[in-house]
């Protein structure tokens, strides 16, 4: 296949690269089990992190490339220091339409409207139950009522949508399917339900945890009104349904049961500044080092084509040989 023109960022499987995914810090205050051990974590230096203005010149080279889409995320994003200032500074680059957050909802109700007046457009906010419980055997925090506070507080904002994201894992969480239904009937929530990934050494995955889209979907239907597929993933990762009268919407996010890497359109930033052209990639390019040492935008952008040029097929999760990527979640960015 030949290299694609300079205004398009491609991969050698034609795949044509435009949603940015960016870490700004790698520290949580939560302690899910599917993204961190629950103790031993060893935080990067502040120096260590990319600066506002290191994301924002990263987000202008990607953006001349062609990305229109960038996410926020962690770590817990909300846990970096005025993190409006550089939701201001994306919003600003020419070429972005789409600015989102990925967050567990924590901070959320002291700093939305900061976040939403910064140009914030959309929000996911990790949930991974209803029941206090089952949220604290999950997230290891007795949390929930701050996650359910920072939703109330965005939904009054007015920012549409809000995606609710929610990680089967089967034996603990996956008794509360038909109650994240009924949320979605009921409150303007999107419900996205994530398929349990191995994606750390300490997480506890095995394939038997794994709840596949196709059962949540025959759990729901039994509910009625049943659910009809309204987008199947192409750029963008969720299958998308709504019920069948028109009030709710549910996704998911299948990467084990259903991958989605033929159609995948996006790579990612560590908060450390490495660029990963895959969740779980086993190489790195280092894009800090590159701009501290002086690199000029063209220079990086060349840094950013080679790699982007080599990403993954695929992510290899149901093949004998799959080798995890050494970073935990909480490292690489959600």
């Amino acid at each position: 296949m030949p290299a694609p023109s300079s205004h398009i960022l491609q991969d050698s499987f034609g795949r044509r690269i435009n949603n940015l995914r960016v870490s700004v810090t790698d520290r949580c205050n939560f302690r899910c089990v599917y993204c961190m051990p629950e103790e031993g974590m060893v935080w990067l230096a502040k120096g260590e992190l990319l600066t506002f203005e290191e994301i924002a010149r990263i987000v202008r080279i990607f953006a001349g490339l062609g990305v229109t889409k960038v996410r926020l995320t962690g770590g817990e994003p909300l846990m970096r220091k005025d993190l409006h200032l550089l939701v201001a500074q994306v919003h600003a680059v020419a070429g972005i339409c789409d600015l989102a957050l990925t967050t567990n909802g924590f901070f959320l109700a002291e700093q939305a409207a900061d976040l939403v007046r910064a140009g914030l457009g959309r929000i996911n906010v990790s949930m991974d139950s209803l029941d206090p419980v089952n949220f604290q055997v999950l997230a290891r925090r007795d949390y929930l009522h701050k996650v359910l506070a920072g939703l109330a507080e965005v939904e009054r904002l007015g920012l549409r949508p809000i995606k609710v994201n929610a990680v089967l894992v089967r034996g603990i969480n996956d008794g509360e399917i038909e109650e994240f239904a009924r949320l979605a009937r009921t409150r303007p929530f999107a419900i996205r339900f994530i398929e349990f990934m191995p994606i750390g050494a300490d997480d506890g995955w095995s394939a038997d945890k794994v709840v596949p889209a196709r059962e949540v979907i025959e759990r729901i239907n039994a509910m009625g009104p049943k659910l009809v597929p309204a987008e199947r993933h192409t750029s963008q990762p969720a299958d998308r349904y709504v019920f069948e009268d028109g009030v709710g919407e549910i996704g998911f996010i299948s990467s084990v049961s259903e991958p989605f890497c033929a159609s995948c359109n996006r790579v990612r930033i560590t908060s450390d500044g490495k660029l990963r052209t895959c969740l779980f990639s086993l190489g790195e390019t280092d894009l800090k080092s590159a701009i501290r040492g002086g690199a000029s935008d063209g220079d990086i952008t060349e840094l950013i084509r080679s790699a982007v040029w080599a990403k993954e097929e695929g992510h290899h999760i149901n093949d004998p040989e799959f080798v995890r990527p050494d970073r935990t979640m909480s490292r690489i960015g959600g």
